[in-house]
């Protein structure tokens, strides 16, 4: 399967999808998929629903004939004792809200811990339990290929990925926190995760590109749009929203020198430059946030000279609290 290399985000953040005009969802459905957008990346918990049902709604409209469409399930702890029927269930609902009979790409949206516990689900619950229930709706070809968003803690998710039974992983990887890709300077103030990367190209796993705004930090703005989620809770970063913004302020040298038009377009044509990268999720809440985005991508991955500019930048932010 081969996805765009900019990907429609639906999510809450953005907000477009979940709280957006119809009208508007499906003039930016319509115009990413005539600009060459093929993967429409929902879930359940993106507005109760809400996402799938929009979604779904503009895609029976404008009947196109080649996009992909990943969607996600959360366990939720009184439904550990029955995975496989609560994960066929929160399918069956996913694709009735979608008009579909088949998802491209079904993701498991639970952080993955050691221990387990609370909303997490540990390595052998998604080994033994979860991957398995994936499998049979494969089977049943309900879905095509199965994955995970990896976030909890770094080993869990490496384990996982070891294991060469997922085909895809929805991966942290922005300016504020590059650790997927790269090695941290030491006492950096984010989760590392130890080259993620490498894990993932070793097992042959697609890399989606997840938080490459640091959900709407790296916009160094506190401002949010009115149909937009709350500011998020930090993944991967800072431990509060606003440190995200803070430290995000402080790469604007690279817009300063010249490497970018806007702190956001940097971000994103950083998400591009590591060669493990397959497509990367923007959220919007507007059309205009999409068209954004799309001239961000087309103008390619950033160059060495600013990758190296940043590299230095970040370098001040060791030895700060989390």
């Amino acid at each position: 399967m081969q996805l765009s290399v900019l990907g429609f985000g639906c999510g809450a953040v953005g907000g477009l999808m979940v709280r957006g005009d119809a009208a508007d969802q499906e003039r930016t459905v319509a115009r990413a998929i005539a600009a060459g957008v093929n993967y429409f990346d929902t879930a359940v918990q993106y507005g109760n629903g809400a996402s799938e049902q929009n979604l779904g709604r503009a895609l029976r409209q404008l009947r196109p004939s080649n996009v992909v469409v990943g969607t996600k399930v959360r366990l939720q702890p009184g439904e550990y004792g029955r995975v496989v029927d609560a994960v066929r269930l929160s399918l069956e609902g996913s694709l009735a809200r979608l008009g579909l009979d088949q998802v491209d790409i079904f993701h498991l949206h639970n952080p993955i811990t050691e221990a387990g516990g609370g909303a997490t689900l540990n390595t052998r619950q998604v080994l033994d339990e979860v991957v398995p229930a994936f499998a049979r709706l494969r089977d049943q070809g309900k879905v095509r290929f199965l994955g995970m968003t990896a976030v909890g803690e770094t080993v869990a998710l490496q384990q996982v990925i070891d294991a060469r039974v997922l085909d895809s992983a929805q991966v942290v990887y922005n300016m504020l926190n590059p650790s997927a890709g790269e090695d941290l300077p030491p006492s950096y103030p984010a989760q590392d995760y130890r080259r993620l990367f490498d894990h993932t190209k070793s097992a042959g796993v697609g890399v989606v590109g997840i938080r490459v705004l640091a959900g709407g930090a790296l916009s160094a703005s506190a401002e949010r749009h009115p149909i937009a989620g709350p500011a998020p809770e930090p993944i991967g970063s800072a431990m509060s929203y606003d440190a995200d913004i803070d430290r995000a302020r402080r790469l604007l040298p690279l817009v300063e020198d010249g490497f970018a038009a806007s702190l956001t377009e940097a971000a994103t044509r950083f998400a591009l430059s590591h060669p493990a990268m397959g497509t990367i999720l923007v959220g919007m809440a507007t059309p205009q946030q999409f068209e954004a985005a799309l001239a961000a991508v087309q103008k390619g991955p950033l160059p060495q000279v600013a990758l190296d500019r940043l590299s230095v930048l970040r370098q001040a932010f060791s030895g700060e609290t989390r």
